[in-house]
């Protein structure tokens, strides 16, 4: 069975982008309507458990993911494309490089997870733990996480969302995936291009990790602070991403 995804445009370049652990394939903001749709085709990925694909059962893990997006791929008649991943789609879509590195053109990273995981302390694990069964909680994260500085109707609309578009046991399985396993020795050194882009105000993702992780393992990797942002830049500033964005695909 194919994971289910919304498709936008017929371009000539096809980019893949895969969410964060809050969002889902038809949640990207206002980016939508910014991008390039002669240019570019764009294909928003659901992991098994997530939106159009909450049917589909699986491990939840991003190795199941990879092989799910490269499935995805043949099936849409892609032998090459880029790579969009967003928050911990940052982590997902190394493990896509890693299971088929030739196909891959490019790849930008929002506020995304690196390889070595988020290293979450105890505290904050436990968390996130009780945010699989906690919608106030996964309010109070996506609150802190863009700065404690937006408008509270949106940071419940966030959270209510994400609780009715992913199922538990798969919100459950995916913070595994991204808060504690460190691949990063298998992709030091890797040459596919990157863009790193991370918001102002992200307390957690900041200029600092960037550059210690991805930028440190990508030999060409650039990075771009979006201003006016905290961790959810398709909804914070979407116009400034998706020209960000788009620049940086354009140049293969």
């Amino acid at each position: 069975m194919l994971n289910g995804y919304l498709k936008l445009g017929d371009g000539p370049h096809k980019v893949l982008a895969l969410n964060g652990w809050f969002g889902h394939s038809g949640d990207w903001g206002s980016v939508g309507q910014a991008l390039d749709l002669d240019a570019f085709t764009y294909v928003f990925f659901d992991y098994r458990g997530y939106g159009r694909s909450r049917s589909i059962d699986g491990d939840y893990t991003f190795e199941e993911t990879a092989l799910d997006v490269l499935r995805l791929a043949d099936h849409l008649g892609w032998d090459r494309f880029s790579l969009i991943g967003h928050s911990m789609g940052g982590a997902a879509m190394q493990r896509v490089l890693l299971a088929a590195p030739m196909r891959i053109d490019r790849m930008v990273a929002i506020t995304a997870v690196p390889a070595s995981s988020s290293r979450l302390d105890p505290e904050r694990m436990a968390l996130f733990e009780d945010a699989v069964t906690d919608v106030h909680k996964r309010a109070f994260i996506i609150d802190f996480s863009t700065g404690r500085r937006l408008p509270k109707p949106w940071v419940a609309h966030m959270a209510q969302q994400s609780w009715a578009e992913s199922i538990p046991e798969a919100f459950a399985g995916y913070l595994k995936e991204w808060a504690t396993n460190d691949f990063s020795r298998l992709v030091r050194g890797n040459t596919t291009p990157l863009k790193v882009i991370v918001g102002e105000f992200d307390p957690t993702l900041t200029v600092e990790v960037m550059q210690s992780t991805w930028q440190s393992w990508y030999p060409n990797a650039v990075l771009e602070t979006i201003s006016n942002s905290g961790h959810y830049p398709m909804n914070e500033a979407p116009l400034a991403l998706a020209a960000s964005v788009q620049t940086f695909l354009r140049q293969s």
